[in-house]
């Protein structure tokens, strides 16, 4: 496939930048059909009893650190001596160059690649990114706004109402629609909610640069996804019942241990491991059968997942009939649900 095949025209002024509060999602069935669905409990009737629902535990991470000449640094991992993985616009900056942080830290740049390597004069403890941070909203939420900082109101919105699992530097945005009393509701109609954690990382948001996506290389991300839950997901498949995953992260780690990805943890009693999976068109599914997911980005990684749940044909069909009905885009807009094509 083609990188130019990912493409679509949207208008800019279907970016949400802001969550609505009203519930809107658009269901598409195995035939490719989408249809609207309005309320929650409109939804909620899709599930059966028996049915598996795959939640996200991951916490979003307040590493977007902005220098005083407005660089935005987004810190990745820390290494030893005081080193950090970070990723921020690092054309202009030359290698051994200083660059002054809040509170008087000198970050050094190290080595640059994707991510960067720096080096800062003292060590940078989670104190530091709580009063210095922010969340790394999307690019295409900034610019919406106009302005490159969060708002205090995102410290809430950009979190699931389960966040539980620190690690992750964007938000599994689909599980945004929800919280904890959906998850109830669920569980009495007899859904097994079953929790995962994967830490959204580069592999989510990365851009693919190559023209043949089959070039293109996901950085790896960390998963981990309990035995009981692998448990679970057989039973229903037994019993023939489907495995709904709340957005493509926990799509991609449930599918990440059936492909062989994670190894298993005696001790946790879980599959753990870091995972590269590149879900797209020609992939086959082990475990999931329905996807609930915002809509994504041309030319992304995410839209390339959901192309291979159905096709890109019906992709690019069903996301010109939500633009023409003014649904809105991207990590604070509107739902779709995918019944995996027949």
């Amino acid at each position: 496939m083609q990188l130019s095949e990912l493409d679509y025209q949207y208008p800019e002024e279907l970016i949400a930048t802001a969550p609505s509060g009203q519930f809107r999602c658009c269901y598409v069935n195995n035939q490719g059909e989408p249809q609207e669905i309005k309320t929650k409990n409109e939804l909620f009737e899709q599930f059966q009893a028996g049915d598996v629902l795959v939640i996200n535990e991951s916490k979003v991470l307040k590493r977007r650190v902005f220098s005083q000449s407005g660089l935005e640094i987004l810190f990745l991992q820390a290494l030893e001596n005081n080193q950090w993985q970070v990723l921020f616009p690092a054309k202009k900056t030359k290698l051994g160059e200083e660059v002054l942080l809040p509170q008087g830290v000198k970050m050094k740049l190290v080595e640059k690649g994707i991510p960067q390597l720096v080096e800062t004069d003292r060590p940078l403890e989670e104190s530091y990114f709580q009063n210095h941070g922010e969340l790394a909203l999307p690019p295409y939420i900034q610019q919406a706004r106009g302005s490159r900082h969060q708002k205090d109101s995102d410290e809430q919105w950009y979190q699931t109402d389960w966040a539980k699992n620190e690690g992750s530097y964007a938000a599994p945005t689909a599980s945004l629609h929800f919280d904890q009393k959906d998850l109830e509701e669920l569980s009495l109609k007899g859904i097994h909610v079953e929790k995962v954690t994967l830490h959204v990382g580069l592999g989510t948001f990365l851009p693919i640069r190559s023209e043949d996506i089959n070039k293109h290389k996901m950085h790896s991300e960390w998963i981990e996804v309990p035995k009981s839950a692998v448990e679970k997901m057989f039973e229903a498949q037994e019993m023939k019942h489907n495995i709904w995953c709340l957005g493509t992260t926990a799509l991609r780690a449930v599918e990440s241990q059936a492909h062989g990805f994670l190894k298993f943890d005696e001790r946790r009693q879980s599959y753990i491991g870091e995972s590269d999976i590149f879900i797209k068109p020609g992939f086959e599914f082990k475990f999931a059968s329905r996807l609930l997911t915002n809509f994504h980005q041309p030319k992304s990684t995410l839209l390339a997942l959901v192309a291979s749940f159905q096709d890109l044909e019906t992709v690019k069909k069903v996301y010109a009939w939500v633009i023409e009905r003014g649904f809105k885009l991207f990590s604070y807009g509107d739902l779709s649900v995918w019944e995996l094509k027949k």
